[in-house]
């Protein structure tokens, strides 16, 4: 006996669950079927990430009224960014009145949008969610997808979409390669509190060893991420608390005066990831299982809001006019648009951090040059500004 729906979602992280809840109120039938128990996705532990929201996923987030249900002390606002190299001192200044905004952006943590989500995914009448199940197999047929589960009976879909991390094992199942390319290093993030005000502004911080960068909280305190070889990551995790925060004291010249670590350091290798298609019949990716990002331009979750929309946009429109919401026009259509948003800034990313990971002095002198180029040529600013903020782009997602 098949359960039936609509639009099967496999994974419930950020992507996932912003689909779930755009289908829901475009009235489709959603079943979403994760790994994780539930109990995980209820109150979901800190995991060191303080995700640097643009203005267009904050528009998202206030459409499918999620916003609203993060507090006012979750939200902090990014109202400069500069970029440093430890030789050369600032190299690149991004002030948010270039755009027109009071802030840049907002700094949330992971898992207070990933609660806040999910709350707001259990008041949808027409989404159910089962955690602790995982997908067995995977049939692409004609007129259905079908997902044999864990637990329960298969799940027929018209649509079956993967949001389960970009090392997607539903991607894979669907016959769908991806690019991938491991960069060899680690990605260490934690908290600290300092003596002295950020003043709301975010730090890159290019040393000869290591990437540094200081998002500003509320308060005193920064979210940290200090990106090092692979090789480097064990001793980092395991250096005594007060020695790790004056190593970071010192790479950043003190800026902040003294440092203090504040609870746990968590580290996540650095893989990107590009999917060979974001579609296969009666098939879609959508947040990391399409593209999943290097974190130096902060777009990786971004792209996963803005893939979910694009997508559930898509199919809700066809649906309007008559036509299969699973059918390979319209999910061709989807593939097109969220590859046109995404392949530039991917590219681009994974070329800067090559050229910020190679300490060879040529390699030095030209990343330096094209900083000090961009801080001084007005158009490139407020280019790049616009591209890292999205500031002012799709006023219609809010609606």
């Amino acid at each position: 006996m098949q359960s039936k729906c609509d639009i099967a979602i496999v994974g419930a992280g950020p992507a996932g669950l912003a689909a779930a809840v755009l289908a829901d109120m475009a009235g489709f039938a959603v079943q979403v079927v994760e790994k994780e128990p539930e109990a995980g996705l209820v109150a979901p532990l800190p995991d060191g990430r303080d995700i640097a929201l643009t203005h267009r996923s904050v528009a998202i987030l206030q459409r499918i009224g999620v916003w609203d249900l993060i507090s006012d002390a979750d939200k902090s606002p990014i109202r400069r960014a500069s970029v440093l190299n430890s030789a050369s001192g600032e190299l690149l200044d991004l002030p948010a009145g270039q755009v027109g905004h009071e802030a840049l952006g907002t700094l949330v943590p992971n898992n207070v949008i990933r609660r806040t989500l999910y709350e707001r995914v259990k008041s949808c009448p027409r989404v159910s969610l089962d955690g602790g199940v995982a997908v067995t197999a995977l049939e692409l047929g004609a007129a259905a997808a079908t997902l044999s589960l864990s637990r329960g009976n298969p799940l027929s879909a018209r649509l079956a979409i993967a949001a389960d991390s970009r090392f997607s094992e539903t991607r894979r199942k669907a016959g769908i390669g991806a690019e991938m390319k491991d960069f060899g290093r680690v990605c260490i993030v934690c908290r600290m509190r300092h003596e002295l005000a950020h003043d709301q502004t975010a730090i890159e911080w290019f040393d000869d060893d290591r990437t540094l960068a200081a998002l500003p909280l509320n308060g005193s305190q920064s979210s940290i991420v200090l990106t090092v070889d692979a090789s480097m990551a064990p001793a980092l995790l395991a250096l005594d608390p007060a020695l790790f925060a004056a190593d970071i004291e010192r790479r950043f010249a003190r800026r902040w005066g003294g440092m203090t670590l504040i609870g746990e350091r968590y580290a996540y290798p650095l893989v990107a990831v590009y999917a060979a298609s974001f579609h296969g019949r009666r098939f879609a990716l959508a947040g990391d299982a399409a593209v999943g990002m290097h974190p130096v331009t902060a777009h990786g979750f971004n792209f996963g809001l803005q893939g979910a929309v694009t997508l559930i946009d898509t199919v809700a429109g066809a649906a309007r006019t008559g036509l299969d919401i699973g059918c390979e026009a319209v999910l061709e259509r989807f593939g097109r648009e969220h590859r046109y948003a995404t392949w530039p800034l991917f590219t681009a990313t994974n070329a800067i951090v090559g050229l910020y990971t190679d300490n060879r002095p040529l390699a030095r002198m030209a990343r330096e040059g094209l900083l000090r180029l961009g801080n001084v040529l007005s158009p490139v600013k407020s280019l790049l500004i616009h591209k890292l903020t999205e500031a002012g782009e799709d006023p219609a997602l809010a609606g």
